[in-house]
């Protein structure tokens, strides 16, 4: 399966490039999966439903967002509306909208798309890793999901090397 990764678009420039460029590069490198990071988007921080509908316009699967997912507060609006848009797993339960979604690639197959966020020098959240755990038994490789991909959001390099 391939899978494409666009990791933390940044402002309107990032915004352009992706919708710019995304769709020929699906095309051109026969691209099963596409997933952007769409958390800084909108100038810098947060995103906006303009936004995340011109990603999803030119080909993203998954938007995920990361410790910048309420700087627009507009998010909060319209989150719970869109299907393909993931906000970190282990914000506090009863946080809109979802920490991961299953979806069908363009080959048929299925992948468990995950967002999370390390605790390091960042807001207080729930153990990502526990939920991570949790997360992915529900939805074994190979049964549930043909593939997995996390996007784990911090900040410390000691996260990132767990």
């Amino acid at each position: 399966m391939r899978i494409l990764f666009i990791g933390d678009v940044v402002g309107r420039s990032g915004c352009d490039a992706v919708s710019e460029l995304l769709p020929s590069a699906i095309a051109d490198w026969k691209i099963d999966l596409t997933v952007v990071n769409g958390e800084n988007a909108a100038n810098g921080f947060g995103i906006t439903e303009t936004i995340y509908r011109e990603f999803i316009t030119a080909g993203a699967d998954a938007v995920t967002l990361g410790n910048h997912s309420w700087s627009k507060k507009e998010a909060l609006t319209f989150i719970d509306d869109a299907p393909r848009l993931v906000r970190p797993l282990n914000y506090i339960p009863g946080t809109p909208g979802r920490g991961s979604i299953l979806i069908e690639t363009r080959a048929g197959k299925r992948a468990l798309v995950i967002n999370a966020l390390g605790r390091l020098f960042m807001d207080p959240v729930n153990d990502p890793f526990g939920l991570l755990d949790q997360e992915i038994s529900a939805h074994p490789l190979r049964q549930a999901a043909d593939a997995i991909v996390v996007d784990f959001h911090c900040e410390a390099t000691s996260e990132k090397l767990a």
